[in-house]
């Protein structure tokens, strides 16, 4: 059997329920909490408005996206072959093998520098991100099995901890008095949306890796677009609070601080190993997942190791928000990607793939096994989303993006649609 092919029926084994944990772990985290903090310019009513609806947004195509590997049993990466074809399939991967280290670095050094923040001092983030670096990779590797207790056990705490950190932050600052806080907004709606829409817009190229778990084939998704919905939406309410009572940009370290002060130390350092583990978890097994279409013959759990351990080296030498902006850049690129990939799918396939395809010449082969016409529509999508950026265009650049590419390659290849 071909590596990374479908799941078979005996590994299909996670529920909604898990599918509701497996996200909303992914959810709580310190990045989140950071960038509901830049919304706080809207203010308290108009920045949750925003939250709201930019997860709307968001969540819809990360569902749909995450559609395709369960009905098909598929990973994500793999999922992009329908539309690029069998060969045009590696620039995506190679850019997610590279997206996935760099962040697998920056969630590591995040967790590192909170860590020792409370516990420790500056001396001692390099000794917390090791410790990270190996219980993520650790859990990476304990499969999709392990990973319905894991999560069960680890979200849940994570999830009280975070009910009482919200408790603690709005009997410190008081609703009432964000309320009277009057807005001065720095940004236009749109872009403040794009802020939202881009975080569950992220998670696109490696949604499917988790949802081919599921137990029956087409479901998961309410499970995913629930457990990250809500509980993502929570965690920018939560930075949104904190950056407009306390005018802080960093909202997520004022937040542990306030645990920390109130003689919490430990719930405070046991929130950032938590969200650090329940989050960069599905960077490092989703790397593995992508490296693996690329390198057929080397098995997961090397492969898991390598990118776990890369990860963790580049956060223990480098100052890894330094890469921020080149990740942004490589991520760009996956907004418009999955226009194609999802008109491909669901406008052109009418919902469906031949799955033994996907992995040998036959349906997705094209020309030369690379479709011209949805690498064109990927292109230029991204050449928007750029311009978007550069311009500070209105409507954001995540959406903007996606639409292009979709539009353009449905345009080109309507002629190619599958009949009903």
């Amino acid at each position: 059997m071909a590596r990374n092919a479908p799941v078979e029926s005996r590994e299909r084994n996670l529920y909604e329920r898990d599918f509701f944990l497996l996200w909303a772990g992914a959810a709580i985290s310190l990045s989140e909490i950071w960038a509901g903090g830049l919304l706080a310019s809207f203010g308290l009513a108009a920045g949750l408005g925003i939250i709201l609806l930019g997860h709307l947004l968001g969540n819809t195509p990360m569902a749909l996206g995450g559609l395709i590997g369960s009905r098909h049993g598929v990973p994500a990466i793999v999922s992009t072959r329908g539309a690029l074809g069998n060969r045009g399939s590696v620039l995506p991967a190679v850019l997610n093998v590279v997206q996935l280290v760099g962040w697998t670095a920056v969630m590591l050094w995040i967790g590192g520098q909170a860590a020792a923040g409370l516990a420790g001092g500056k001396a001692a983030a390099r000794g917390w991100i090791l410790l990270l670096g190996a219980l993520t990779t650790l859990w990476a590797l304990a499969g999709s099995r392990a990973w319905k207790g894991l999560q069960k056990i680890g979200v849940v705490l994570l999830l009280g901890l975070s009910l009482a950190m919200t408790g603690l932050a709005l009997r410190t600052y008081g609703g009432r008095d964000l309320l009277a806080v009057r807005p001065v907004p720095a940004m236009s709606v749109m872009l403040g949306l794009d802020l939202v829409i881009a975080m569950p817009i992220s998670w696109l190229p490696l949604v499917s890796d988790y949802t081919r778990y599921a137990a029956v084939p087409g479901h998961g998704i309410r499970g995913t677009w629930w457990g990250y919905f809500l509980i993502s939406s929570w965690m920018y309410a939560v930075g949104l609070v904190a950056a407009i009572a306390t005018g802080s940009g960093a909202p997520q370290t004022a937040l542990l601080g306030l645990v920390g002060d109130r003689g919490w130390l430990v719930p405070a350092v046991a929130i950032v190993l938590l969200s650090t583990l329940t989050t960069t978890f599905l960077d490092i097994y989703s790397n593995a997942v992508s490296a693996q279409s690329l390198f057929p013959r080397i098995g997961m759990r090397p492969l898991i190791l390598l990118g776990g351990v890369a990860g963790t080296l580049l956060a223990l030498f480098f100052d890894a928000t330094r890469y921020e902006g080149f990740l942004l850049f490589i991520g760009s690129a996956f907004c418009p990607l999955f226009g194609v990939v999802l008109t491909d799918y669901f406008f052109l396939r009418r919902g469906r793939y031949a799955a033994e395809d996907l992995y040998r010449r036959g349906s997705y082969w094209y020309r030369g096994g690379v479709n011209w016409r949805a690498m064109l529509a990927w292109a230029a999508g991204f050449g928007v989303y750029h311009w978007c950026a550069q311009t500070g265009f209105a409507g954001g650049a995540s959406l903007p993006a996606l639409a292009a590419a979709a539009a353009l390659y449905f345009a080109i290849s309507f002629q190619r649609r599958e009949p009903a």
